[in-house]
């Protein structure tokens, strides 16, 4: 990661962590009230290859059940770490490191899997000009989480929800009776936001191209009529003004050919929604010497 990325607000950390430490505290932990109320220390492991995030909620739940817990990190948000390593050493007392442990891991095994596949992606295709993106198909009640490891881990956000950008599919070219009145009442009726059309044909890419927009989305196109689209977007009289979209059906092994025809962003859904939590631990006592 190359600069770092800001975080959701607090309060919106403090809110996740919230409703993750209620669901899983209940009315009281009744497991680690067996444990001494003692000062304690525990240690953070990471047994595999990642690249590490959601730091923030992961102190949040700490210091929610114990606001002197000491959390002593070794690797920055957003740092790559091998199997073995360990991330952070903590001091504070037994029973909130226990019952702390679980919702603070949750958050951090999952926003580092979303950081970790999205590099994967951006590794994948760098050299080309092709940028990730992410899409709306996130955890329920993580949206602005996942997105902030999504830019963690290279990528680029798409909208965040349904109200910050108009996105024009078939069914309001339906309603509205032609791309181009659809295009024209949403700039009508949103002129500040920005506005993404999906097109269905060639016809419709040069009917969006002509009317303007911040983004065509070419969705079932297959690799020649993206090859063709891709010609007729970046010649002359658009000459590139308008950055082409792919979505659907990418993965690893399609990922390549796509960016080799030339479009500006891939979105990919799996960045958030096909999440592989890294395997973490805490464990009390000091870290092993090393």
């Amino acid at each position: 990661m190359a600069d770092p990325v800001t975080p959701p607000p607090a309060e919106v950390i403090a809110a996740d962590v919230a409703r993750a430490l209620a669901e899983d505290l209940g009315s009281g932990d009744v497991t680690a009230a067996l444990l001494p109320d003692a000062a304690d220390s525990a240690y953070l492991l990471c047994k595999e290859d990642a690249v590490i995030c959601g730091r923030p909620w992961f102190d949040a739940c700490h210091r929610a059940l114990d606001p002197q817990v000491r959390i002593d990190w070794r690797i920055a948000e957003g740092g790559r770490v091998g199997k073995g390593t360990v991330l952070a050493t903590l001091q504070g007392r037994a029973r909130a490191l226990v019952s702390a442990e679980r919702a603070s891991l949750n958050f951090l095994q999952t926003l580092s899997g979303t950081a970790t596949t999205t590099a994967a992606y951006v590794e994948a295709v760098r050299g080309t000009k092709a940028k990730i993106l992410d899409t709306r198909k996130t955890l329920p009640g993580l949206r602005l989480a996942q997105k902030y490891a999504v830019r963690v881990g290279g990528g680029v956000n798409h909208r965040i929800g349904l109200f910050d950008t108009v996105m024009l599919k078939e069914n309001h070219v339906r309603a509205a009776g032609s791309l181009t009145a659809a295009i024209r009442a949403a700039r009508a009726m949103h002129p500040a936001l920005p506005l993404i059309v999906e097109v269905e044909s060639i016809a419709q890419l040069k009917e969006a191209l002509a009317e303007g927009c911040d983004r065509i989305l070419i969705d079932d196109f297959d690799a020649a009529m993206r090859r063709e689209a891709v010609a007729i977007a970046h010649g002359a009289p658009f000459n590139g003004a308008t950055p082409l979209e792919v979505s659907g059906g990418v993965d690893m092994t399609t990922l390549r050919a796509i960016t080799q025809d030339g479009v500006d962003c891939i979105s990919i859904g799996g960045l958030t929604k096909h999440v592989h939590a890294i395997d973490l631990s805490l464990k009390l006592g000091p870290p092993p010497s090393a």
